[in-house]
């Protein structure tokens, strides 16, 4: 009679990762709960990791992003075409959890909690490998080594929240890439999320504006009603009457809400 491990389709992964304790906690973690998991390799040297994907052909790599000499955005760059899924291991931060849920990727908080790693092998049983659109979008939205130091987040510290230059924009066709001073207004449109860019060009997000609201909001953008975040660079004018209001570049009136007219106030220093 054959056992329950043997007659599972067998799910061959690495683990890379800088520190030694956490490769040897995740094994362990696997070995007990995730039986469908042949660990290949661990390895705590990027390059050694590297090596092994290119020879061994993993189906699955557990990897870190913060390393020294070759971190994991250089090594998933120097492995070419991406045909094995990616569970991205990393410390808590808030910002690198935004990329994370901003990019729709597969990741692991330290210390990996049991459930979280079961529930994180079963997609990745039933997703080849990954997205190349969502890791340029892990890529542009993940904080940089060395931060607060290497001024970002934009706008840390009290400081005007500059743009970031070019982001690319998901939508049905594929991925546009836009510069963000081009985007004029976001508008909420049920669970997705419509870009209005000079010309009157209109792109359409799979990501609800709450979800947007969390990346774009240490750039120059603010939500200022529950349908609408817009381009600060974009404001002509503030309207008040019955009801405030602003007047967009492009001709567009926004409404302003009651309790968005202060965080307003705020950002542009008006009386």
């Amino acid at each position: 009679m054959r056992s329950f491990t043997n007659s599972l389709i067998m799910l061959k992964a690495l683990i890379i990762d800088d520190e030694p304790d956490n490769v040897r906690l995740l094994a362990l973690q696997l070995a007990r709960h995730c039986p469908q998991v042949e660990l290949l390799g661990q390895f705590t040297d990027s390059t050694e990791g590297l090596r092994a994907i290119q020879t061994l052909r993993p189906g699955l790599v557990f990897l870190d992003i913060e390393m020294p000499m070759m971190n994991g955005f250089q090594l998933l760059e120097r492995v070419g075409e991406i045909n094995f899924h990616i569970v991205f291991v990393t410390a808590y931060d808030q910002y690198a959890v935004r990329a994370f849920r901003f990019s729709a990727l597969d990741y692991l908080l330290k210390p990996i909690d049991t459930v979280d790693l079961i529930a994180t092998v079963r997609r990745a049983e039933t997703t080849a490998r990954i997205n190349p659109q969502q890791l340029e979008l892990m890529r542009q939205y993940y904080p940089p080594a060395g931060w607060p130091q290497a001024g970002w987040p934009p706008g840390a510290a009290g400081t005007p929240p500059p743009t970031r230059g070019r982001i690319a924009l998901p939508h049905a066709s594929g991925m546009v890439f836009v510069d963000t001073k081009q985007i004029v207004y976001c508008e909420a449109d049920s669970n997705y999320t419509r870009f209005h860019l000079e010309g009157g060009e209109q792109y359409i997000v799979a990501k609800t504006l709450g979800d947007v609201q969390e990346v774009f909001e240490t750039r120059d953008f603010l939500r200022v009603h529950r349908q609408y975040m817009v381009n600060l660079e974009h404001i002509q004018k503030l309207v008040k009457g019955e009801g405030t209001y602003l007047l967009l570049t492009n001709g567009v009136s926004i409404p302003v809400a009651r309790q968005q007219k202060d965080r307003l106030m705020e950002r542009f220093g008006w009386l």
